[in-house]
């Protein structure tokens, strides 16, 4: 299938398998291209005249910064809205407050708990829906990691990389970007802390016949031959965990004993906030391997990729 811009436009963004295969490989072509435009100075402003609207339910660092600087770098402006200042699902339903905006904004991120709530603020608007981050999917984040492994190894299919911790929203984002992109994936966790199972399904069937996707409860088979070991907080923001949850996680540590047992040319990847010492050691976080800054800075170009193929 060719795939033109306007394949995108209008689209809601809710999870990594509202893409096919070659729109994400797309989208990620044109976030390597505005970031090079960006860095020599000849970005278009294809958002000029549009407004984008920012919830945030949960509070935030990259994506706040990089959802409010794209805006502004693609010349449109970028409207951070506070739940707290807002009717969002009290005095109006979530669907109700979607038409409204939609009849000032050009699009909606929102950043929250529940993946419902997206969804329904989705069904209400007649704009462009984004997933900022949910408790079920992280998006945003796995289209900025697939453009930096990219960047890192020149392509992706074939690539092996090996998660390592709590099976949390960024794990099932991970999942289905790797099927979708024909890497193989390896999710290593304790038993009680799998993946979402209907997202591993999806990944499976997304795979089939191209890569392979696997749950396992031994780090060091997930990393054997892996082109990246990534990972995340053991626990996520809202989350309550049992007083021993941190020692059951600790054989995932990402450490340089594991980064040893991958391929020479491993990178280390962590979406961030780092709890140093805890699901990653500084020696790794800012090791010649780690290209956890990379991501993060990305992430302002994968997103500017996606509003301006939905809105621009």
């Amino acid at each position: 299938m060719r795939v033109r811009a306007d394949h995108f436009r209008g689209r809601d963004f809710l999870s990594m398998s509202d893409l096919s295969p070659q729109e994400l490989l797309f989208l990620l072509d044109r976030a390597d291209a505005l970031k090079r435009d960006h860095r020599a100075g000849r970005l278009r402003q294809t958002l000029r005249g549009k407004g984008v609207g920012l919830i945030f339910r949960k509070p935030s660092t990259r994506t706040r910064l990089s959802f409010e600087m794209g805006v502004f770098l693609l010349g449109g402006h970028p409207a951070v809205l506070d739940p707290a200042e807002m009717q969002l699902g009290r005095g109006e339903t979530v669907e109700d407050t979607g038409r409204v905006l939609s009849r000032y904004l050009d699009a909606l991120m929102i950043r929250t708990f529940e993946q419902e709530e997206v969804e329904r603020l989705a069904r209400g608007a007649e704009i462009p829906v984004i997933n900022g981050l949910t408790d079920l999917e992280h998006p945003c984040q796995v289209l900025a990691d697939l453009q930096t492994v990219r960047e890192r190894f020149g392509g992706l299919e074939g690539l092996r990389l090996a998660f390592l911790g709590d099976g949390n929203n960024v794990a099932n984002s991970l999942l289905l970007g790797c099927a979708l992109v024909g890497m193989h994936i390896s999710v290593a966790c304790p038993p009680g802390s799998r993946p979402d199972a209907g997202i591993l399904r999806r990944a499976r069937a997304i795979a089939r016949g191209r890569s392979r996707v696997e749950v396992t409860a031994d780090p060091h088979r997930a990393v054997r031959g892996a082109h990246v070991l990534y990972t995340d907080v053991w626990v996520s923001m809202g989350q309550v965990k049992s007083a021993g949850y941190r020692r059951i996680m600790r054989p995932y540590q990402l450490n340089q004993e594991l980064l040893s047992r991958a391929l020479p040319e491993a990178v280390a990847m962590h979406c961030l906030p780092a709890h140093r010492g805890e699901e990653i050691t500084s020696e790794v976080l800012d090791g010649e391997s780690s290209a956890v800054w990379d991501q993060a800075e990305n992430r302002m170009y994968a997103q500017m990729a996606l509003m301006e193929l939905l809105v621009g």
